[in-house]
């Protein structure tokens, strides 16, 4: 498939949510489409896009970016926004949440974006937070998280808790007879927020017991004394929130002290490791993992076809897609769905618009902004196999319904 079919093609996702091709700049007049001084002109609009290309975060944030700048590509050779092709400033946060809020500034402050695609961390996302409200920005961020967060400056385009934590507990304990569980993360917000609402839901629901609970720093790269403990715990499931580069030396050294994951015994559960961390850790390190996520790159349908093969045209046959990427790929379309059903660039009216914006076509599936500005969207939990993909092994029959909050886990 060549390139410019690729492009044309792929366009085409969510088509039925836009304007129609042929829009015009001249039929939207730049002084009525902008009103609050954002980096619009009868031509252009500049975004933002906001991740880690360097430092151990670049593992897992490298292939948001490369989705965002597919996704912008794409509406660019579809016409753009309201008749403006979109123009990108790239910052690296560097795996720094004060270079994050730094960077974050900069783009709204001194290029004054009209958007920003970004972050994967929550604390690098809580780090620029302040600074989206503070100066009226629009974040869309694509990590699945812990949830107890709600923002009007932010499109959360991952999952939340309910759809990723406690749906993938459920599973673990319904469908293997899970009891017993070593909770293990990276040392900061998400891993223990998420422990901590997995402690609960498995002690207060599911009537399971929690054997160990660790956490390392980010970029810690000795697992050894752990894994002992896992070992002389004897869980049923080892539950594994480590993050970025850490996860290359983690599921080695597992397989190194003898825990086949094709056994089961424990099982690994992660909700982190998704098809680009595998790509640094070798899928014959991690084989016989389970994750739990939205979106895994083997997914049978047309509009995920399409996107993988959009993708490694793009940027080379042998990329893989992980969960965060493809939800990094939502962002623009969805920035443009709203920037065009509110026939402006405008923060406010922009965000007035997103409940309710819809996108039938996403590579996951149907997906649904939520009036609390996250993602109706399905779960899934993939097995690991040992060519770095995930089987799908469970899929909810409906789309699960984004709950921030949610009552008992606070």
């Amino acid at each position: 498939m060549s390139r410019r079919a690729i492009l044309a093609g792929g366009a085409a996702i969510g088509a039925s949510l836009f304007l129609p091709k042929g829009l015009r700049a001249q039929d939207f007049p730049t002084d009525q489409v902008n009103t609050t001084g954002l980096a619009v002109t009868d031509d252009t609009v500049q975004v933002g896009i906001l991740h880690s290309i360097s430092g151990t975060m670049s593992i897992s944030e490298t292939g948001s970016v490369q989705a965002e700048k597919l996704a912008i590509e794409q509406i660019n050779a579809q016409g753009g926004v309201l008749g403006r092709k979109i123009e990108t400033i790239q910052e690296d946060g560097a795996s720094d949440w004060p270079t994050f809020a730094e960077k974050a500034r900069k783009l709204l402050v001194n290029d004054k974006v009209a958007s920003v695609m970004g972050c994967w961390t929550s604390a690098s996302r809580k780090a620029v937070l302040p600074v989206f409200e503070q100066h009226n920005g629009m974040l869309y961020y694509p990590t699945f998280y812990e949830g107890l967060e709600e923002s009007p400056n932010v499109i959360y385009t991952g999952q939340e808790a309910t759809q990723q934590i406690i749906a993938g507990l459920d599973w673990v304990a319904r469908e293997k007879g899970a009891k017993s569980f070593y909770l293990l993360g990276s040392d900061y917000i998400w891993p223990r927020t998420s422990n901590k609402i997995a402690r609960k839901h498995i002690e207060d629901k599911l009537g399971g017991e929690v054997v160990g609970e660790e956490y390392y720093p980010l970029g810690h790269t000795q697992f050894n004394s752990v894994i002992n403990k896992i070992r002389l715990k004897k869980p049923d499931v080892i539950y594994a929130i480590v993050v970025g580069g850490s996860n290359v030396s983690f599921y080695k050294q597992l397989k190194a002290a003898g825990i086949d994951m094709t056994e089961e015994a424990p099982l690994l559960l992660t909700i982190s490791v998704t098809e680009d961390e595998i790509r640094g850790i070798g899928g014959e390190n991690i084989e016989g993992a389970y994750a739990c996520m939205k979106y895994f790159q083997s997914l049978e349908n047309e509009n995920n076809k399409e996107f993988v093969a959009a993708f490694k045209e793009m940027w080379g046959d042998d990329m893989v897609i992980g969960d965060v990427t493809q939800a990094a790929y939502l962002g623009p379309w969805l920035w443009k769905a709203a920037v065009e059903k509110a026939g402006s660039f405008d923060v406010d009216k922009v965000r007035e618009a997103s409940p309710g914006i819809e996108l039938t076509t996403a590579p996951e599936g149907y997906v649904k902004i939520h009036e609390n500005h996250h993602l109706w969207s399905k779960t899934r939990v993939g097995h690991a196999m040992a060519d770095g993909q995930y089987e799908v092994v469970f899929t909810t029959d409906d789309l699960v319904e984004p709950d921030p909050f949610p009552e008992g886990y606070q």
